[in-house]
């Protein structure tokens, strides 16, 4: 007879394995636990339903934290799809795509139901996606009263905490404008929201304000408090553009609009933010892109966890990709050029983990302006253009993650607020 699993002899800590002919064999729990470490996401998950001692062990920070180290390299990866149709952009959908290296890519996939505290808010918006969790931002609406949220949601155990952005500026006078990003420590494995407030340029008085020209605060979920780190501060003639997380760091595409010999002088560069030190960093772009008409042209992305900025070639579907180069300023590498002539290229969503783009291109392409939409995947060898079965009259938006264990700690329906964690009630949502 083969060897079944027993339920956990808890006051031994033991897991008993035996037939009806065998001896009953102990093992220790540090042997358990090196068993189930080796299990892949779903069946570990299901683990902690075998007695409340694995489920101790699994959920704990310290179990969460080897496991994602370990398993790092096998994690299965997914794409994230999320379609919003003009119709009615209420009704969202998210379908998530297993991103593998075989022929099954992109036949592999599954409905994503919105967590409650997702669906609780008003226009919401994905701002970033890292180590396995996508964090959405949007308002929560209750009687007369908005409060700005963001959510962090780890789609592969359907866990999600919500987190109170607090208002640091004036908003009705229009002075400033907010930046809110997501990345996670790569040191501690701890997610965190960047949020800057920055003054807007060309108000006559900004150059009387006595104050730092923008503020930069950071929640941290381990502590579950946002609080102003004591970080290098750019210039106030920096302007912050797009946004991206890579691997321990925000980025944003950025201009800065100095004054140079009398007149206004702008040029192009990255803003860099480390999640572990807290600081700001410029990098510099590579000559071509440095005074390349707008950075509004540019666009940045993520291929592999390192930095890629993307520029228009000299047609309507051509995209050079530059790659920064093992985080070094300056450092970019142009990898290749989207080219594709028999297609109207709308946008450029992203990267598989292959690093081929997915792009979304004009439905019919002898009528661009139609409104109806496809998303693609670009072959870089093969110049070839493949449908991956999305189609519509929208817009969509692509969001590469992998499994992970974070916020398995984290109890159900958690909102921290003003550096207080809550477990709110399910009839609000």
């Amino acid at each position: 007879m083969a060897e079944r699993i027993l339920p956990i002899h808890r006051p031994e800590q033991t897991l008993e394995f035996g037939s009806a002919n065998n001896s009953v064999k102990c093992l220790p729990l540090e042997v358990q636990e090196n068993i189930i470490k080796r299990l892949s996401l779903k069946p570990l998950i299901q683990c902690r339903s075998v007695s409340k001692t694995w489920k101790s062990l699994i959920d704990s920070s310290r179990f969460i934290s080897e496991y994602n180290a370990r398993n790092k390299q096998h994690l299965q990866h997914h794409l994230l799809v999320r379609y919003d149709p003009h119709e009615n952009i209420c009704e969202r959908t998210y379908v998530s795509v297993v991103d593998d290296d075989n022929n099954t890519f992109p036949n592999q996939r599954v409905s994503v139901t919105e967590p409650a505290l997702v669906n609780m808010l008003t226009s919401p918006a994905i701002i970033g996606s890292s180590h396995g969790l996508v964090c959405v931002h949007g308002y929560y609406r209750h009687g007369g009263d908005i409060t700005t949220m963001a959510v962090i949601w780890n789609i592969s155990i359907r866990k999600a905490v919500a987190v109170v952005v607090p208002n640091v500026a004036d908003v009705k006078q229009r002075r400033y404008r907010t930046f809110v990003d997501f990345g996670v420590c790569r040191e501690t494995n701890d997610p965190k929201i960047v949020k800057i407030t920055q003054i807007k340029r060309g108000w006559k008085d900004m150059e009387s304000v006595n104050c730092i020209p923008y503020q930069v605060e950071v929640f941290t979920l381990s502590t579950g408090a946002w609080r102003s780190p004591c970080s290098n501060l750019l210039s106030k003639s920096i302007q912050f553009g797009c946004r991206q997380g890579v691997e321990g760091f925000c980025y944003w595409l950025a201009t800065d609009m100095s004054v140079a010999g009398g007149g206004l002088e702008s040029y192009n560069l990255i803003v860099s933010f480390d999640l572990t030190s807290e600081e700001f960093t410029k990098i510099s772009l590579p000559d071509n892109l440095v005074y390349y008409q707008s950075h509004c042209t540019l666009y940045i992305s993520n291929i592999r966890e390192s930095l890629v900025v993307l520029d228009c070639g000299e047609s309507e579907w051509d995209y050079n990709v530059w790659r920064m180069e093992d985080g070094v300023p300056k450092s970019f590498t142009k990898l290749f050029t989207i080219c594709a002539p028999s297609a109207t290229i709308l946008r450029v969503l992203g990267f598989r983990k292959s690093g081929e783009p997915i792009m979304e291109i004009a439905g019919h392409p002898h009528d661009p302006y139609d409104g109806s939409v496809s998303v693609v995947v670009y072959g870089p060898n093969s110049k070839h253009i493949s449908s991956i079965g999305f189609d519509g009259i929208g817009s969509f938006f692509v969001y590469p993650y992998k499994e992970t264990l974070l916020l398995l700690d984290q109890p159900e329906f958690t909102v921290y607020d003003n550096g207080k964690g809550y477990i709110a009630k399910k009839e609000v949502f």
